[in-house]
């Protein structure tokens, strides 16, 4: 039987993750800042919730000792996210140090904490939950774009260092999901931008839209299992149909053209 341990997972794709794996026989840690959220897991055999802020190196270390004397595991599975959008002037540099702490310094330490455990026993595999967000850009997004294109440039090049030891790594980038993450999402804005970022918010909401686009986070879910149990060497993987669709279409165009038609799309 095997384990995976899970970050962020109160709500969205992280719960969404939990809930499949267990439903494939596997053991799951589920980790969350705030344990009272994990009610939901309580009648679920082979879960177990521990607390984790992954933006607290320390909280780090003693969840990792601590899920690896439960047994052993097989797959680390980086989800927890946190989202700002807007203007770069109009962010606080408490948002900004939220933006980097959370999404991008939060995997990279929770992976350094099991690399040990993996290459002593010469097996193992990372999966950090990145975004279409790192493969193609939008309107004032530009600091979610800087640590999700970090992510996903900083995992491409950790697969080279690992997999010397059997370990994997990869990314799963998903597009809008239907999730408490985007009704969460921090705004803020400027008033010289306003206009603009009215504009852009209405064409998010219309692809957000169950009618419309985006997918589910159970949709999502079975993307990251198929990653975690493929057996592919394969690091990157995009999930959703309009995650696809706009990464080769970026492919398709080029970095200049798809900027120039995203400005089109998304700011009228």
């Amino acid at each position: 039987m095997k384990t995976i341990f899970i970050t962020g997972t109160s709500s969205g794709l992280g719960k969404a993750a939990v809930h499949l794996f267990h439903s494939k026989g596997w053991k799951v840690i589920a980790t969350m800042r705030d344990v009272s959220k994990g009610k939901d897991f309580d009648s679920l055999e082979r879960v177990t919730v521990l607390p984790l802020d992954i933006t607290k190196p320390e909280e780090i270390k003693n969840a990792a000792a601590a899920a690896i004397a439960l047994g052993d595991i097989d797959v680390v599975l980086n989800n927890a996210a946190y989202g700002a959008i807007g203007p770069l002037e109009s962010v606080s540099d408490e948002q900004l140090l939220k933006q980097v702490d959370t999404n991008l310094l939060g995997a990279i330490r929770v992976t350094q904490a099991f690399v040990p455990y993996f290459r002593e026993k010469k097996n193992g595999l990372f999966i950090n939950i990145t975004s279409i967000a790192g493969l193609v850009t939008f309107p004032f997004d530009s600091l979610y774009h800087a640590v999700k294109w970090g992510l996903q440039g900083w995992t491409e090049g950790m697969s080279y260092e690992l997999a010397a030891f059997g370990i994997g790594i990869k990314t799963v980038a998903p597009g809008f999901i239907r999730t408490e993450f985007g009704s969460n999402m921090v705004l803020t804005t400027a008033e010289p931008y306003k206009e603009l970022m009215d504009h852009y918010l209405g064409v998010v909401a219309g692809m957000m839209d169950p009618n419309a686009g985006g997918s589910t986070a159970e949709e999502i879910a079975g993307v990251i299992y198929e990653a975690a149990t493929d057996g592919k060497d394969q690091v990157h993987y995009t999930a959703g149909a309009d995650s696809k669709e706009m990464h080769e279409r970026r492919l398709q165009l080029g970095a200049e053209a798809s900027r120039k038609e995203m400005s089109a799309i998304f700011l009228g």
